[in-house]
């Protein structure tokens, strides 16, 4: 994302920018623990707010937790609102909306509303939209659907793929909003927003769309049901995530939506859009074996990958002043990080 540039160091190639597309941010949206759009989540990180938080006991009763496992922490991240939806907005009934996986839901709602944010009707936007991001496993599924089989033998399988199934949850936000560009579903793990952009970036760059959404949406059910801490997991020992600390003992899973509309800066200059940044170029790759186990990351992959979206973005790394970090919270993705 780009700032205000520092001056290039003596003796570095000087790069004409006028030459080179970039891409726009010129909408936002996203609901979050603790903040129910994305001007409430910057104000959290302003404030130091941790919306981190323990569960009352009629939560816990609500989720059907079992907290007899001595290893079991009281604690979680949850994102209010993701079990109301309006139904009749979208053209659904409201069987059809119970149906459907909460992710899906979300993302169609915060999908409208990054658009709405970038000041448009995707109705009657002059251009093809594309849409790419992915959604977490459906756990709304085995917690709750599972348990009425009469209803699920009345729904049908067809019905009931078509709403719970993780692919379907971009091409469902395509055919509800009319969006007419590509329609990606992402599946990378916790990359999958990160891959969803760059993916979008590439079909902008390319001409096949002229605005896309980008990002990813996780809803897990029970939502106040906390967690058992596992000593090899990743999952924090006593509830909550200090990442770059000497203290950091594991993270913290949560629920949550975010999505950016991106356009291809001159278009975005020349229709007269907000620019909230823009974006010089991205890469994406794979450390494959060479690291110590398949949930651990690798520092030459991660500084392969850096050095490329440089080399990409043709400037100058000396010109960075601030990165932001994936932040894992434990003791062993951070300093890998770091490192990289």
């Amino acid at each position: 994302v780009s700032g205000n540039a520092a001056a290039a160091p003596e003796g570095a190639d000087v790069v004409d920018e006028s030459a080179i597309e970039r891409i726009a941010i010129v909408g936002m949206s996203g609901r979050f623990p603790g903040a129910a759009d994305v001007g409430g989540f910057w104000s959290n990180l302003c404030e130091g707010v941790e919306s981190i938080r323990p569960f009352t006991p009629a939560e816990l009763a609500a989720a059907g937790a079992d907290t007899s496992d001595p290893n079991w922490i009281n604690s979680g991240a949850v994102m209010d609102g993701y079990d109301s939806f309006d139904a009749a907005f979208w053209g659904m009934s409201r069987r059809e909306a119970e149906l459907t996986d909460p992710q899906h839901r979300v993302f169609m709602e915060s999908a409208w509303a990054a658009v709405e944010h970038a000041g448009y009707d995707a109705s009657r936007y002059g251009g093809r939209i594309g849409v790419f991001g992915g959604v977490a496993a459906n756990t709304y599924f085995r917690t709750n659907l599972q348990a009425h089989p009469d209803l699920l033998a009345r729904v049908g399988d067809y019905p009931l793929l078509l709403a719970t199934e993780r692919e379907y949850a971009i091409t469902r936000t395509a055919y509800k909003m009319g969006l007419t560009g590509p329609a990606v579903s992402v599946n990378t793990a916790c990359s999958t927003s990160a891959v969803a952009v760059h993916l979008a970036v590439a079909s902008l760059l390319s001409g096949e769309s002229d605005l896309a959404l980008a990002g990813g949406a996780r809803v897990r059910v029970p939502t106040t049901a906390g967690y058992v801490y596992h000593e090899d997991g990743i999952l924090s020992a006593d509830g909550h995530c200090r990442a770059f600390d000497a203290d950091a003992r594991g993270t913290i899973a949560a629920s949550g939506v975010a999505i950016v509309a991106l356009k291809r800066l001159s278009d975005a200059i020349a229709d007269g859009d907000t620019v909230y940044a823009t974006i010089l170029g991205s890469a994406i790759n794979n450390d494959g074996s060479a690291k110590i186990g398949y949930t651990a990351p690798s520092i030459e992959g991660q500084a392969a990958v850096i050095e490329e979206a440089l080399d990409v973005a043709e400037v100058d790394a000396g010109s960075i002043g601030m990165v932001e970090a994936h932040g894992t919270g434990t003791s062993l993705g951070d300093p890998i990080e770091i490192a990289a």
